[in-house]
């Protein structure tokens, strides 16, 4: 049989991973702040509505924020103490978003719905999704889709396997390659509730083949699992995107305009995992989460167990603040991550990183024409022409967009990264398909 590590999507690029500055460093706790500052949208879908008012005293843990939609996740206290605001706040998506602020009392005392749910062969399926969502679970991997949703897929699309994403492709983060290192049982147990969930009889946790102490960790941490296995990825990003990830390790192709169900596959993220693990375990909702402190900006890089709702410029405070020639902000990566004009804005559920870049770093030239060199096209994975559909954004021609399949674009930042006119492919192309999926929603 084919090795899984010499099974290789089309396109994508080889970027500089500089892993090196956090890769051997193990996971702290930071300790809690003063004040968060919590959004009440960390996720995809609805918004949540707040649950509390300025003035109220509220627990670690306590449901803060939820919706009555079905694509939503809650929200939860990361610390108790006092309600001192509810109001618009800086948001890593670059707007204000509704936000409730807590004042710590500093005691960190749990609610008392904070309780275990049981061993896992005493929950039915309904009963773990219903767990997932009470605890605001989401793709910790950047996406923040609502996890109960995906393990609710309708019954014509039955699952027979659960990828769980250890790629970790992006360059510069190392927070799910420590998870794996130092939580493997965790992440293990987590996939199992996936499984049962979803009535899968097969797991699959693929890990790119340049962290080897992972691949070794893991597979010795389901030696007595028949039903699961660790695939060793090629390492070339986007390897952790969903599309690609279905494709290498079952040689299934998710259709244009499809979605992993459609070949009976169901895609979660290491950090997800874990926290399904948590809630099952120990009742705990998702208050806190692994973020790669990281870049050739910050003093002292660090992977850190932050609280959903501390502020970036507190986190950095605490590494050591920001060297003097540093020159961009990123939440996320470097490829799929947002630029920031401020540290004034909260972590949330989906902050995989937090990376400063100096000016060695950044690629100051300006945009020039498109040479026609199709570069973009030979590293594009979902075999689009993203010189094509970024012309038709800029020139408001998204009907053109639509039928260049400007939706399927998976926004890796491939096309970008090797365009030597410097124009900003993604950003178009992220444009045009905004626009796509809104006027299907309107018709």
């Amino acid at each position: 049989m084919k090795s899984m590590a010499s099974l290789v999507f089309r396109g994508g690029v080889h970027p500089e991973y500089r892993k090196e500055l956090t890769a051997s460093l193990a996971v702290v706790s930071m300790p809690a702040p003063a004040q968060v500052v919590i959004p009440l949208q960390q996720h995809i879908g609805a918004p949540c509505e707040p649950l509390v008012q300025v003035g109220d005293q509220v627990k670690l843990g306590q449901k803060i924020g939820d919706s009555k939609g079905f694509v939503s996740a809650p929200v939860h206290a990361s610390v108790s103490g006092k309600v001192a605001a509810i109001g618009p706040y800086n948001h890593p998506l670059g707007r204000p978003v509704q936000s409730i602020t807590i004042e710590s009392d500093g005691l960190d005392t749990w609610d008392q719905s904070i309780k275990p749910a049981g061993e896992l062969h005493e929950l039915s399926r309904d009963e773990i999704r219903k767990l997932v969502r009470e605890a605001g679970i989401v793709g910790m991997g950047g996406a923040t889709f609502p996890a109960h949703v995906k393990l609710a897929p309708p019954p014509e699309k039955p699952i027979d396997t659960v990828i769980i994403n250890g790629a970790e492709c992006e360059p510069y983060l190392t927070a799910d390659h420590r998870l794996m290192l130092e939580k493997p049982g965790e992440i293990i147990y987590g996939l199992k509730i996936m499984m049962k969930a979803l009535g899968a009889s097969r797991g699959i946790i693929g890990i790119e083949n340049n962290k080897p102490d992972a691949l070794r960790v893991m597979r010795q941490a389901v030696e007595s699992e028949p039903e699961i296995s660790v695939a060793a990825l090629h390492t070339k990003y986007p390897q952790g995107a969903e599309k690609m990830l279905i494709q290498v390790t079952t040689r299934r192709k998710v259709p244009s305009g499809g979605l992993p169900m459609d070949v009976g596959v169901v895609n979660h993220n290491v950090g997800s995992a874990v926290a399904m693990t948590r809630a099952l375990r120990e009742g705990k909702p998702l208050i806190e989460r692994v973020v790669s402190v990281t870049g050739e900006g910050v003093v002292r890089p660090a992977n850190l167990a932050i609280r959903v709702g501390t502020l970036v410029s507190g986190v950095l405070e605490f590494c050591g603040g920001l060297r003097g020639n540093t020159r961009k902000l990123i939440i996320g990566g470097p490829m799929m991550g947002l630029a920031q004009t401020t540290a004034d804005l909260p972590v949330i559920k989906g902050t995989s990183g937090i990376l400063a870049l100096t000016d060695e770093d950044v690629d100051l030239a300006e945009s020039s024409d498109c040479i026609k060199c199709a570069k973009c096209v030979g590293s594009c994975p979902v075999y689009l022409v993203p010189t094509f559909i970024a012309q038709a954004a800029e020139h408001k021609l998204f009907e053109r967009a639509e039928k260049l399949h400007a939706a399927d674009c998976i926004e890796c930042g491939c096309c970008t990264y090797v365009c030597p006119a410097r124009i900003p492919l993604t950003q178009w192309i992220r444009i045009a398909k905004f626009e796509v999926l809104e006027r299907r929603k309107q018709k």
